[in-house]
């Protein structure tokens, strides 16, 4: 497992890193982000699904989210924007808010822009989406630091960004259907959408 300690100096060459890790099939990244400690590999990778699956003990009939750094592009992956996933995707990206938007297959999709330095440095060097989970085991509350992250999850990962401590409400995105004509409110988290519009 390769560890970086994480400063303003590095944060490109993190995001290189982060890069080779996974590209490799199966890989799995423990990294910081602007709300919680959370686990990141690349979306399609159905080998690194299943490790994140075990990895947090997670029932495998709930889906995982993606991270995006243009979500404009998600047409490209058959996600239908218009209507109030574009609104709330204009206003609130990148931000502390996952978006379910609905799909030209009939399925749905979460996504999220994070506003995050090195996760957006990252998201600049690939040409794939994240799918992305908190770093939690399943049921325990979200983790503010990785050691704590570490200490949750059921194995290993292979790349581990230490980025410090997350000071002040450590709590996961904002989770809203976008899929009708208004939106619901399917987990409160940092972000409040009482005056979103």
């Amino acid at each position: 497992m390769k560890k970086i300690k994480l400063t303003p100096e590095n944060i490109d060459s993190t995001a290189e890193e982060l890069k080779n890790v996974l590209l490799q099939p199966g890989g799995v990244a423990l990294v910081p982000t602007e709300t919680v400690y959370g686990l990141i590999a690349r979306a399609g990778d159905e080998k690194a699904f299943q490790r994140i699956y075990e990895l947090k003990h997670r029932n495998s009939l709930k889906r995982l989210g993606w991270f995006v750094g243009n979500w404009r592009k998600l047409s490209d992956y058959g996600v239908e924007l218009a209507g109030l996933p574009e609104k709330l995707a204009e206003k609130y990206c990148p931000g502390p808010l996952t978006i379910i938007a609905p799909c030209k297959d009939g399925s749905t999709l979460g996504f999220r822009v994070p506003d995050n330095e090195l996760l957006l440095s990252l998201l600049d060097k690939i040409d794939f989406p994240l799918v992305q989970t908190s770093a939690n085991a399943s049921g325990l509350p979200d983790a503010s630091d990785c050691q704590e992250a570490l200490e949750q999850l059921d194995g290993g990962v292979d790349c581990v960004v230490d980025g410090g401590k997350i000071t002040g409400l450590v709590a996961g995105s904002t989770v809203v259907d976008a899929t009708g004509d208004k939106i619901k409110i399917l987990r409160q988290g940092i972000l409040n959408l009482d005056n979103w519009l």
